[in-house]
């Protein structure tokens, strides 16, 4: 297939030797994505740095190549690993419906026995709850950082919260691990405990990550906070450009206290795999990267 437009999206294809690359996730195994480049097109995403990679120099979120790659013949091979479907690119993309590349990635894992990790803000997996149930050890996490979609809106492209938190509970109600990833924390505007009261019926996981500013975006969100959100100028100053971790570090101890509020477990890093009583998600504090890389599935964090 040439490349073609579609829908303001430039489409392509490329070949792939191997789907499976070993992750650098603090989750360790290894990171799948079925397709380059992510048309949700989030302002604050960490991937963007992966267009370097691509060839491609039109803006991240408005190209998309359709990966090609030779099937996976033993899946066994990754029994016992995790797999990260969704770390740089959603693997539910709207295109996903049309290319299907997901839904074969799945397929062809069937029987592996691994520990398959879907990263999403997409209701589109729902299509997929069949192939989910048969795979066995899955965890599906959604990306939820704001019940405002009007600021939702402004930061991507994908579905609405209401939709994703909709997904969640019918993939939660199959019996299937769900995850809510509050992530990116926007500090003065992400309530997380608002979040959580929506979602602790209906997952096993309550994952909170800080925005992390670097490279190109940085600039984007800046000035959108002081177009935006001026009285919260001072506060992003201090955190990202004086380096001033004593915001997080609040929030860090707030979450501690929701947790013992609502009979949690309160940890560093996620926990091996497995369901909990509905209302008592596991809330995990990925507030600090550099201190769970490493460490596995193990719970802790490197102090």
């Amino acid at each position: 297939m040439a490349q073609v437009e579609m829908n303001g999206i430039l489409i392509g294809e490329v070949e792939t030797k191997n789907i499976m690359t070993k992750s650098s996730l603090p989750v360790g195994g290894y990171s799948v994505n079925p397709y380059v480049g992510c048309t949700h097109g989030c302002k604050y995403c960490y991937a963007s740095f992966m267009k370097r990679f691509t060839g491609h120099t039109e803006d991240w979120g408005t190209f998309l190549d359709i990966k090609h790659w030779p099937e996976i013949k033993n899946p066994k091979k990754y029994a016992g690993q995790r797999i990260v479907i969704g770390s740089v690119t959603d693997g539910y993309l709207p295109q996903e419906e049309q290319f299907g590349n997901t839904r074969k990635l799945l397929q062809q894992l069937r029987g592996s026995g691994a520990d398959i990790l879907i990263c999403t803000k997409s209701d589109l997996v729902v299509r997929d709850i069949d192939l989910l149930k048969e795979l066995g050890q899955v965890t599906v996490s959604w990306s939820i950082n704001t019940l405002n979609e009007e600021f939702k809106n402004d930061m991507d492209s994908a579905v609405s919260i209401e939709r994703r938190l909709a997904a969640m509970k019918q993939v939660y109600a199959a019996g299937i691990r769900t995850v809510c990833f509050v992530s990116p924390v926007f500090p003065g505007i992400t309530d997380f405990e608002a979040i959580f009261e929506r979602v602790k019926d209906q997952c096993d996981l309550f994952w909170l990550e800080n925005l992390n500013l670097r490279g190109g975006f940085k600039k984007t969100i800046l000035d959108y906070i002081a177009e935006r959100y001026p009285s919260l100028v001072p506060l992003y100053d201090e955190i990202y450009n004086h380096h001033n971790l004593g915001y997080f570090k609040s929030l860090e101890k707030k979450a501690e206290e929701m947790a013992k509020k609502y009979d949690c477990p309160f940890v560093d890093n996620e926990m091996p795999y497995g369901r909990v009583p509905q209302g008592h998600p596991v809330i995990v504090d990925y507030f600090y990267h550099e201190e769970v890389r490493g460490t596995g599935n193990t719970g802790k964090r490197n102090k």
